[in-house]
Order: structure tokens, then C-alpha cells, then sequence
């Protein structure tokens, strides 16, 4: 990572469900100067926020960026999975990762929580990866949440 890199953190309140699993999600940013910073990583448990947004941030009295408002958001979705198949293995969520990259996503698995947070731009097949993400579902593959979602992925759902 370039010098340009930095962490931001956010904070997260959990809920009676006792999710998200943690009260503090860092993820990386590119200083913009100006009090603002553009994530370059996919959440794994911030509702809200996708890849490539521009947010706020506060620093302490420790040198700590905290994320504040979205300044501007990307056209990015942040969908998560946890993996159910084979117990949520490497290679099953290695393949996960490589089925919807095919239709036009990125993203990384997590091992202790079995998940896959896809980065889905406005570029990828929208309504393709929705039946994926359903079929994988009703199959009993994966469960999935919408962490952070368009316009334009809104219109793929089925009424």
C-alpha cells in the first residue's frame, strides 16, 4: 500500500441479534486531503458504505480517522454471503468469489465468519448476480444481506 493509504475506522452499534460480530470495522482509504477519504476496500459489517465512496473523517487526539458522513457515494453495492456449503471452507468460498467475478464483481472471504463481502459495481451483470444470490439461497449455499445498495440494484428485485 502507498503512503496515500489509510485506515479509517467506523463504529457500528450491535443488535440484540448480537450482529455485527464487532463494534469497530477498519477499512482502507486514500487520504483526499480536504477531511475526506475514498474507500478502497469492500466492508465487511458497515451497513451503508460501499467501495470507492467519499467520507468524512474526523481525526483524535491519537491520530485516529473516524468515518463521519458520506460525502459522495459510488455507484457500488456491498453484498455479503456467509458460506453454508461445505462448512464455509476456503475452497468454498474461494469458489464463490470466482462465480461472481465472472459476472462482473470483486471482493475476499473471511474465515472466521465463513462470508464472502462482494464489491458489485454499476458494471456487472445487476440482475444476473440477484438470481445467483437467490438460487445460491434457496439451494441452501449461502444466505446473503444487502449491506449497501443502489438504484439500480433495487430494480432487479422481483416484486
Amino acid at each position: 500500500m502507498g503512503t496515500d493509504h489509510v485506515k479509517v475506522h467506523f463504529r457500528m452499534d450491535m443488535g440484540e441479534d448480537g450482529r455485527p460480530p464487532v463494534g469497530v470495522e477498519s477499512l482502507w482509504a486514500v487520504d483526499l486531503g480536504d477531511d475526506t477519504v475514498r474507500l478502497d476496500n469492500t466492508p465487511w459489517f458497515v451497513r451503508g458504505v460501499a467501495s470507492d465512496d467519499i467520507v468524512r473523517v474526523e481525526v483524535d487526539d491519537g491520530g485516529v480517522r473516524w468515518a463521519g458522513e458520506t460525502v459522495r457515494a459510488s455507484e457500488n453495492c456491498t453484498i455479503r454471503l456467509i458460506v453454508l456449503k461445505d462448512g464455509g471452507s476456503v475452497a468454498a468460498r474461494q469458489s464463490v468469489l470466482e462465480v461472481f467475478h465472472r459476472l462482473g464483481t470483486t471482493g475476499e472471504g473471511l474465515e472466521q465468519y465463513r462470508m464472502v463481502a462482494l464489491d458489485v459495481p454499476p458494471t456487472a451483470d445487476l440482475p444476473k448476480i440477484r438470481e445467483l444470490l437467490e438460487h445460491g439461497d434457496t439451494k441452501g449455499w449461502w444466505h446473503w444481506e444487502e449491506g449497501c445498495v443502489t438504484a439500480a440494484w433495487r430494480a432487479t428485485a422481483s416484486d
